[in-house]
């Protein structure tokens, strides 16, 4: 499923221009730029991979430490609902951005939001 929902948003190149433009975004924006304060665009490009198997369960999948450590420390940077909400709603944007169709980023935004639990560890 994971592998189709990766396809339905148009491959590999839509991907990483959806999450650069995701990055943009939550990097100026005052209300969520906080988990990213010792992060600029060159280090996030270089975690690309490991940030879209956390999102999306990519074709390069992570798993154990390096998700638990990243989920781990924006908690401990008080990651809520508000956070949660804000990241969603800037992915949301970032994939119209780059021409995914409403009826699919719908889908993707429903992958995300089932993650909510998890990321936020209830």
């Amino acid at each position: 499923m994971i592998d189709d929902l990766y396809d339905l948003i148009g491959g590999r190149q839509t991907i990483w221009a959806a999450t650069e433009s995701f990055y943009r975004r939550v990097l100026a924006d005052g209300s969520v730029c906080h988990f990213f304060e010792s992060t600029d665009m060159a280090h996030l490009r270089a975690r690309q991979s490991m940030f879209i198997s956390m999102l999306l369960g990519g074709r390069i999948v992570y798993t154990g430490k390096e998700i638990t450590a990243s989920h781990a420390g924006a908690r401990k940077q008080g990651l809520n609902d508000t956070h949660f909400d804000t990241f969603l709603k800037h992915f949301r944007e970032a994939l119209e951005e780059v021409g995914v169709k409403a009826d699919k980023a719908e889908k993707v935004m429903k992958l995300l939001e089932s993650k909510r639990n998890a990321v936020l560890n209830r």
